[in-house]
């Protein structure tokens, strides 16, 4: 069936995909469906392009309507299907993404399951410092002066928590809009070094950089790519750092048509059982390793998160008592 011009002219100005059915077969089909399902549908059965069972019948029904699935294009992404007959005995088949929604429907409700989780035990300590600071028996100066302390360290606490939960919750709710400015990584690793600077001197590790000069600007979100850094620089800095003198080294350099960007430390390393878990959220090997007492267990979760939403690679390695090795791939183009 030929497809007059005008009809694809207005298929290609539609910013979601779609396609043009006539019975069983594709005849026409805009180049967003064509980047999702394949350069060749045209002219073949829809069922080689569309195999999810309910939106075949659908369309096979030739009938007006919508509905939502999951699996097209990616098996978390959500889709609208929408149906409208035309004239020829036609179907104008539209795919609407809601995969975007979805995510954020479900990361606001990690959020509140997982606020209301972790927040409970500094929570539940604050109430049981103030409750005995509110006594109205006089309590001791020490006393009162430590259970204060406790309530500051505590709150703070909350606060690191909640920050962390919200930037992983907006992260993962723009998962699958691909980030679109473009950023000089090299200027960002120059950037996050600086600012954890006061850190590494407190705890007399340096920080070493080698940064291959010339390299292109990558497809990104700045403020995230910014976090991704500084929570590798942070982790290291918080288990890499045994004795003064130590030195984490941060690479960056082409590779074929990636950016690759290694963090590296001497640390006591990660037993290999752990790693494939050190981007779960609130997943810590050992508070006890860290010399501050450990973090929210929400750092690397948000690195993958990152890493992830940049259409990235993260692999992580490690060998006891010789250190870590964070090593982040970034596309080029």
């Amino acid at each position: 069936m030929s497809v007059p011009p005008l009809v694809l002219a207005l298929l290609d100005a539609l910013e979601e995909p779609a396609l043009l059915v006539s019975g069983q077969r594709t005849v026409a089909a805009n180049r967003v469906a064509a980047a999702l399902l394949g350069q060749q549908l045209v002219g073949q059965d829809v069922r080689f392009a569309i195999r999810h069972p309910q939106a075949l019948d659908a369309i096979l029904s030739g009938r007006a309507g919508q509905l939502e699935v999951r699996g097209i294009g990616g098996v978390e992404r959500s889709w609208e299907v929408a149906l409208t007959p035309l004239p020829d005995a036609l179907l104008l088949v539209r795919l609407v993404d809601r995969s975007a929604r979805r995510a954020a429907e479900k990361a606001q409700i990690d959020f509140v399951a997982n606020a209301s989780h972790e927040l409970r035990t500094p929570l539940a300590a604050v109430i049981g410092f103030s409750e005995t600071l509110a006594d109205e028996g006089e309590v001791p100066e020490a006393i009162r002066r430590r259970f204060g302390k406790q309530i500051h360290e505590q709150a703070n606490r909350m606060m690191v928590i909640i920050r962390d939960l919200m930037s992983l919750s907006r992260i993962e709710a723009d998962r699958f809009r691909g980030p679109r400015d473009r950023v000089s990584l090299a200027s960002v690793v120059r950037e996050s070094a600086q600012a954890v600077q006061a850190l590494a001197v407190q705890r007399g590790c340096e920080i070493a950089l080698d940064l291959e000069a010339g390299l292109p600007s990558v497809r990104g979100d700045t403020a995230q790519l910014r976090q991704l850094v500084d929570n590798l620089l942070g982790n290291a800095l918080r288990y890499g750092c045994r004795a003064p003198g130590e030195r984490i080294e941060v690479t960056l350099q082409a590779a074929g048509s990636w950016q690759k960007l290694i963090v590296r430390d001497h640390g006591d390393g990660i037993p290999a059982e752990h790693i494939p878990r050190l981007t779960e959220r609130f997943y810590r090997v050992d508070a006890a390793r860290s010399r501050d007492g450990g973090g929210t267990g929400l750092g690397l979760a948000i690195v993958a998160q990152v890493v992830e939403r940049h259409r990235g690679l993260l692999e992580i390695r490690s060998v006891l008592g010789q250190g870590s090795e964070f090593e982040v791939r970034l596309p080029q183009t």
